[in-house]
Order: C-alpha cells, then structure tokens, then sequence
C-alpha cells in the first residue's frame, strides 16, 4: 500500500493526485501539536486551517478516496509528523511513502531527514499550485548584481500571456500602474461588505481550549468569515470580482480606522492554503474585467495581478534561493524588544492601535498596515528582526513562513540588507497621514516634531537615519534623505534622538 501525506497548506483538490481513485492508496492528514506550538498562532489561523482540512479531508472521501484524518485529540496521534509516519508504516504494512514538496524550509528538512531514514520507496512530487519552480527566481536572476521584482514580474508577464498587447508589450501600454494605486479613502465610494462564509466553528475553538493550546488573538465562534472550502473560496473571489475589483486598484494602499479589508479580496488564506490556484484567480479577474472593460479600467486590474503574479511568486523564489541563512539576518542590528502594545493594541498611537487591534480581532491587515504602520514602527524602534517575524508569522490567517519572512526581514525590516528591497521603508507621520485618516483621531500630532505630544514616528524617524547613516550612505535611493539629514542643525538632531530615546524606553510615553 501507498500513504500519501498531505499537509494543511496542500489542500489542492486539481492536484493529479486526486484524479483516479485507487485502493492501494491511503491519504494521511493531522492535526498537530507540532504545528500548533512551533509559534504562538492567531487562534483564528489554527481554526481555519483545522476546519479548511476537515473540508478538504470529506472532499476527498466523497470522491472514493482513502483518507485517515487524525483530529488534535486522537489518542492514536503521536502529535509529530515523523512519528505518525512511522507508526503508520509499520501499522498499515506501508511499501511506498509519497509526500507533495513543502513550501517550508523546516519541514522540507524534516520530511527529506525522514524519508533518508525509511527502509521502504519514497517519492516527492510538485505540489502544483505555483506558477514557478523554487528554483525560478535564481536562475532568473543568476549572473545579474540585483534582484529587482518589476523586471521578474514583466519576465512572468511575457511567460504566461497575461495581460499583454502582443508578446513584448503590456497591455494599456504601461507594465505596472502603481502610482494610480496610491489614493486615500475618504469615505467615497462606498464599499459593500465583506462576503460572508458564517459558520458554526465551536467545536474547534472548544478543541483548542480543552487542548491548553496557547495561541493570540481573539475568536467569535458565531462569526467567523473566512473561506475554509474550495466552494466558499471560489465565492469569495466571484463576490471580490463583481463588488469589489472596480476600485481595488485605486484604493490598495489606503488605511481607515472604520474599514478594515476596503477593497481587498480576503483570498490569500484560500490562495496559501492551495484552496485556489493563483491562475485561476489570475484568469477568473481578468475574465470579469474583459466583460466589464467599460466600466473601469485596467489600473485596478494589474494591481491585483502584479500581487499575485509578481509579487508572491517572487518571495516565494527568495525564499527558497536564500534559506535557511535568510532567517538569521539582522543586516542593521536592531535588538530592542517588541513593544508589549503588538500584544494587545493598547496604545495611544492610533495607527498602530487599529492596525493591530484589528490584527487581533480578524487575523488580518493588508500590506500597507503591515509594511509602513506595524513594520515602520518596529523598524524605527530597531526591534530585533527575530521579534518581528516571529509576531507577524503568528498573527496573520495567511502568513506562511515561504511568505511571511521574506516580506518581514527582508520588505519590511532591511534585515537582509537590501536584498528585497532597495531602500528600507521607513516614513514620518506624514506618509501615514497622506494615505490614511489615522492621525485626526490621535492624540499625537503629526505636525509636531520633537514635543510631548508630537507624533513618534516623526522623531523616530530621524534618529533612525542618523543611527544608521553609515548603511544608507551610499544607497542613491536614500541620497536625498541623507541630505536633508546633513543640512540638520546638531541641536535639531540632538532633539530628535533625545526624543526618539525616551520614545525608545518607554513606548506610547506621552
């Protein structure tokens, strides 16, 4: 007999796998502590992935397959993936052990360590979900002096026909359309609900509870609205297609203490889980925007792809060229300590209190929350990069470390020296204030400088680039900045650090 592994982010009912149903083969799927505990998860991240499971699991029986699910609470689970492998080789008669690749270093290590032990066959196969191979983005880039994400994405572009005129040049006539995609939402127009998936998930929450498993955040068992099945996936992205794609674009980048999710899709817990395939969400909105061309443009179209497209086959090709090293650097050597507010969003900063309150109470925040409001003030703080990632991997509903780390250390925190990002992105109050209506409703002003009551992120700021000058000096995206930093008075610098300091000790002193 054959045991087939499938771990909780392979949930791919179109993989080839599952095309002939046969007898000779057993699917194996656990609920672990193992994964619950190697990082202290949203709970409402440990229920969507059980759940999405359990769906995925009844799928898979009702087309004839085999499978044998184990729940957290099975006496017969032995709680780590190499030890219930074992034991169901040896319980089952086992002669050949098949696993789909993993898309995380640790437990691509684990199954390889694994599979060398085993006296029986063994085979990895593709997990056929990414658009790319691990290896993509290295030999895309082999020979070149720097990795740049625009030239990979037009590559991506040319590769599968996707949005362009003829085969060297872009639809609309411009590759990327990000500078449309910067405007603030000022209540108009307006944007419909979020789609709802309710479902009744308390014996979940209740399996966690009696299971001591300790996890952050918070859960309502009777509102729970994320997509765990590849039907309430697929609705998901329809409703994002027919509501919400005509002002995606415009309006990715905005922030609102009042919206949480704006125009965004809510698919990237579907799409890192392999409920969807990003082609198919691909094809599925550039199908919906051909039908509906005079009605918005392809602006909002492409931001959406370059994301998907671009963006996440990107990360996921750094990550694979640069682990495991990649996850031990701290190119800027920050050592703080996380603020203990990331923990409860009790703060009176009002950015940071609703980006992270509302990470608490959903699971979520998009980009731009988590790249300049979250992971700005962490940067700007020098917070050491293992604290960061470390929050972030456990936070959010779709953070899987393949995406989460390269986002983190690289995007956000400059930890991998600029390897991802050309500049570290940092701002002053004002960018926040430009793109979001956080900073009406704060009792720090963004006007202020070095006060009491001034904003922090505008001291921090500056204290940040004289602290670290001798990294960015020779960085031509930060020449203009650098020199606005030279032509500072030493009183004014002096001002600024002594601020940031205590800002520094004593976060949200006021």
């Amino acid at each position: 007999m054959i045991l087939r592994l499938i771990l909780g982010d392979q949930l791919n009912l179109q993989h080839s796998w599952f095309a002939d149903v046969n007898d000779d083969i057993l699917y194996f799927m656990a609920e672990m502590r193992q994964e619950t505990d190697y990082t202290k998860h949203h709970i409402q991240k440990i229920v969507a992935f059980f759940d999405s499971m359990r769906n995925f699991s009844e799928a898979l029986e009702k087309q004839g397959h085999q499978v044998l699910y184990y729940s957290l609470d099975q006496k017969e689970n032995l709680q780590d993936l190499s030890k219930n492998i074992k034991h169901l080789i040896k319980e089952k008669n086992i002669t050949t052990f098949e696993y789909q690749l993993p898309d995380e270093y640790r437990l691509d290590q684990q199954l390889t360590d694994l599979s060398k032990s085993l006296s029986i066959e063994h085979k990895a196969s593709d997990t056929e979900h990414f658009m790319t191979t691990r290896t993509t983005v290295s030999d895309f880039f082999e020979g070149k002096k720097q990795l740049t994400m625009e030239y990979f994405y037009r590559f991506m572009r040319k590769k599968y026909d996707i949005l362009m005129s003829t085969v060297k040049d872009p639809e609309g006539g411009q590759w990327n359309y990000d500078q449309s995609n910067r405007n603030k939402w000022k209540g108009s127009p307006p944007i419909p609900e979020e789609k709802q998936t309710t479902k009744d998930i308390t014996s979940l929450v209740d399996l966690l509870k009696k299971e001591k498993v300790k996890t952050i955040g918070n859960i309502d068992p009777n509102s729970f609205n994320w997509p765990t099945s590849r039907k309430e996936a697929l609705d998901t992205l329809d409703y994002f297609c027919e509501n919400l794609l005509i002002h995606f674009g415009d309006y990715q980048d905005a922030m609102h203490p009042d919206q949480n999710y704006l125009f965004h899709s809510r698919l990237s817990f579907a799409m890192n889980s392999k409920m969807l395939h990003p082609k198919e969400v691909i094809d599925t909105v550039i199908d919906y925007w051909r039908h509906h061309s005079d009605a918005f443009d392809i602006s909002q179209v492409e931001g959406f792809v370059r994301q998907i497209l671009g963006w996440r086959e990107y990360m996921r090709g750094i990550y694979w060229r640069e682990m495991p090293a990649y996850a031990k650097k701290n190119h800027l050597e920050n050592h703080n300590k996380l603020p203990e507010f990331y923990w409860t969003g009790k703060t009176k900063m009002n950015c940071l209190h609703h980006a992270i309150s509302q990470s608490l109470d959903d699971a979520y925040a998009h980009h731009i929350q988590r790249l300049m409001i979250t992971g700005n003030y962490a940067l700007l703080t020098q917070v050491h990069p293992d604290e960061v990632d470390q929050w972030y991997l456990g936070i959010y509903i779709d953070a899987i470390e393949w995406v989460e780390i390269t986002n983190t250390r690289g995007m956000s925190q400059f930890a991998d020296g600029g390897l991802v990002a050309t500049k570290p992105y940092v701002s002053s109050g004002s960018y926040i204030n430009k793109m979001s209506t956080y900073c009406k409703g704060c009792l720090y002003k963004v006007s202020k400088k070095t006060e009491e009551d001034a904003c922090p992120f505008n001291s921090l700021y500056w204290n940040f680039l004289e602290e670290k000058r001798n990294h960015f000096k020779d960085n031509p995206r930060m020449k203009m900045m650098m020199s606005l930093l030279d032509k500072m008075s030493p009183e004014k610098k002096e001002a600024y650090r002594k601020r940031a300091q205590h800002i520094i000790a004593h976060p949200d002193a006021y």
